[in-house]
């Protein structure tokens, strides 16, 4: 042991000499330290190397890297590794790599060593910096996304515009700061992207904890002639239903009922999303959607036969809406005659507004009538109902044969009529539209509108027409009597009946569902199990819950009691979740052809839809962390 004691002393001294001698001279007592250096790494009185201030001659200074010193270059600024602390290797490195610099004094070198200190100061200042920047671009992106602006508008107007107000109100040092805020168009599209994956990851966690589900669906083609199949899902979250976008996504080639199936199937596969899980899908009337051989019903019931589907009631009472007998059809085809005479052409529009201007009109236009449109036949008509006596005199002044028309007391009072009828069905349309509705809610409103055509019917059969305020007015002010035009309106509202039963015959029993809207008055459904039935007795007899449901939603309280009445809050649920409308869709198409516009065409307009549209927060500081800030660019 004395023997060995003494080698690894003799080591340790003949490394010092080692370090001693010049660079670049053989040495036998260095050969002799690397024999016995083996031994010497695992025993308890080594020595790490330390760095000496000489070493900067060879163009090095000193990084500690977890506790343990490495010479860096100052020139280069590579890192070497901690036996490199020796002349031999620094001076190896130089002639390598700086040969022109071999000859450099001393001063050279801790000049570079100063400049490469500073350089460590600059970036240990910005640290912070992009970290903030980058939580900051995330943040201006998702106030871009949820206006719906172009990824531009970050870069050319948002981030100027903040230098200059931070610059004039606080001065150049913080507005300096703003500077680092990457918000290139690159960068936003990047970060909308983050978001609206995150977004969705959230969405489809929720949806798989909710245990089940409806869907809401259309197609639309988009600015560029591009098949977008817009999906919604419904799905309990938090103790209330909660509605977002499922997913936006183009349909390659055809749109058939077997295509839009293919691609649902795949996605509800793609995001873990089971069909036996969903409990209902309300798409509009077409073919495609409802086909019983090949639409995408048909596909749909082949693999999950219990999914009930629902025809969009908005679209059903548009349809009822259509019902006009020829008397009527001619008003109206006359009348988007006369505003078209005005609309299409600049200068007519132009001169009626001035006409408008010089009579004192409330409006100073007409509106141009779209078939599509749901409230388009009601507001136009009206307008121009309005304007009547400035339509009459711009068209006598164009000596148009369409002015007749307008100073025929008859044909105005039709006019008069369609005016009114077509207010009270937008009124009704508009009743339907709005989020969170269910099919209950909707077809209470169609009832109540059922039974207002009745009513009414039985009123104008008695000449009685104070329902239709602006047609009694202009009758009473012309001296025209009801029984010139009775039997016209008693005709259309019986006709507007007969496709209102047509459309909407769940009607016939509009008491199947009282338990739901109101569990504690009734009692009894004979149409529900036994013990469902004496749940529900169970369920009006607690004062408790009566209290709850006066104070909540009705899907909030039937939500509430799952735990207690799990199969009557089941079948509740199974109504209330259903949609009973494709709202949704119109609405967020709307929002997709303001994204999508003619000026960005080719944009994949899935992510910018989902963070303009959802109500789920994406999670900005889980997203920071996952990616590195670097200034802007």
């Amino acid at each position: 042991m004395p023997a060995a004691d003494e080698r690894v002393g003799s080591a340790e001294n003949t490394e010092g000499r080692e370090e001693d001698e010049p660079p670049g001279q053989p040495s036998t007592s260095g050969r002799a330290a690397r024999q016995t250096r083996a031994p010497q790494k695992d025993h308890p009185s080594s020595k790490a190397r330390k760095y000496r201030e000489e070493y900067i001659n060879y163009g090095f200074t000193c990084i500690v890297i977890n506790q343990v010193q490495h010479p860096q270059c100052v020139v280069c600024s590579e890192v070497l590794a901690h036996e490199s602390l020796k002349p031999v290797k620094m001076q190896r490195h130089l002639n390598t790599k700086h040969p022109s610099l071999t000859d450099k004094p001393t001063d050279f070198f801790r000049r570079k060593e100063k400049q490469l200190q500073g350089q460590k100061k600059v970036i240990s200042k910005q640290t912070a910096i992009p970290a903030k920047a980058q939580k900051a671009s995330y943040e201006v992106a998702y106030l871009i996304a949820q206006n719906k602006k172009p990824h531009t508008i970050g870069e050319t107007l948002i981030k100027p515009a903040a230098i200059v107000m931070s610059r004039v109100m606080h001065g150049d040092k913080l507005a300096a700061e703003l500077e680092q805020v990457p918000l290139s168009d690159g960068t936003v599209s990047r970060r909308i992207t983050d978001m609206a994956q995150d977004i969705k990851c959230q969405l489809i966690e929720r949806v798989k904890k909710s245990g089940r589900y409806a869907l809401q669906l259309d197609e639309s083609t988009d600015v560029s002639s591009t098949a977008q199949l817009l999906v919604f899902v419904r799905y309990i979250f938090e103790g209330k239903l909660n509605e977002e976008m499922l997913f936006c996504t183009q349909l390659e080639g055809t749109c058939t009922g077997e295509d839009i199936f293919n691609k649902l199937d795949s996605k509800l596969k793609d995001e873990g999303l089971s069909w036996g899980e969903c409990i209902s899908v309300c798409t509009d009337g077409a073919g495609a959607m409802l086909g019983k051989n090949k639409g995408l019903k048909a596909r749909v019931l082949q693999v999950a036969p219990h999914i009930n589907f629902t025809h969009c009631i908005i679209h059903r009472e548009a349809l009822a809406c259509k019902t006009l007998n020829a008397e009527f059809k001619h008003v109206l085809d006359t009348a988007v005659k006369i505003v078209n005479y005005i609309k299409s052409r600049p200068l007519n529009t132009r001169l009626f507004s001035t006409l408008c201007s010089e009579m004192g009109s409330e409006h100073k236009g007409l509106l141009l009538h779209t078939e599509v449109r749901w409230l388009s036949r009601g507001n136009v008509l009206r307008r121009l109902f309005e304007l009547r006596d400035e339509v009459r005199i711009f068209l006598t002044d164009q000596r148009s044969p369409l002015a007749e028309h307008l100073s025929d007391a008859d044909w105005v009072t039709r006019l008069a009529y369609l005016s009114c009828i077509f207010e009270k069905l937008n009124g009704l349309n508009v009743s339907l539209q709005g989020e969170n509705t269910n099919i209950l809610y909707l077809n209470d409103k169609v009832q109540a509108f059922t039974r207002k055509l009745v009513r009414w019917k039985e009123r104008v059969e008695m000449g009685c027409i104070d329902m239709f305020s602006e047609l009694e007015e202009f009758m009473e002010e012309n001296a025209l009597s009801v029984n010139s035009i009775k039997v016209s309106i008693m005709a259309h509202l019986q006709s507007l009946l007969d496709h209102f039963h047509k459309y909407f015959p769940e009607g016939d029993a509009p008491d199947q569902y009282d338990w739901i809207r109101s569990p504690f008055n009734v009692t009894t459904a004979n149409h529900l199990g036994s013990d469902m039935e004496d749940a529900l007795i169970e369920l009006s007899t607690d004062r408790t819950l009566r209290t709850a449901f006066d104070s909540k939603t009705l899907d909030e309280f039937w939500v509430s009691v799952a735990l207690e009445y799990p199969q009557l809050s089941k079948a509740a649920l199974d109504v209330l979740m259903q949609f009973g409308s494709t709202y949704l869709c119109e609405k967020s198409f709307s929002t997709l052809t303001y994204i999508k516009n003619k000026h960005r065409s080719r944009l994949n307009v899935e992510d910018d839809l989902r963070v303009a549209i959802s109500k789920i927060e994406p999670r900005v500081d889980l997203l920071c962390s996952a990616h590195s800030a670097h200034p802007s660019h």
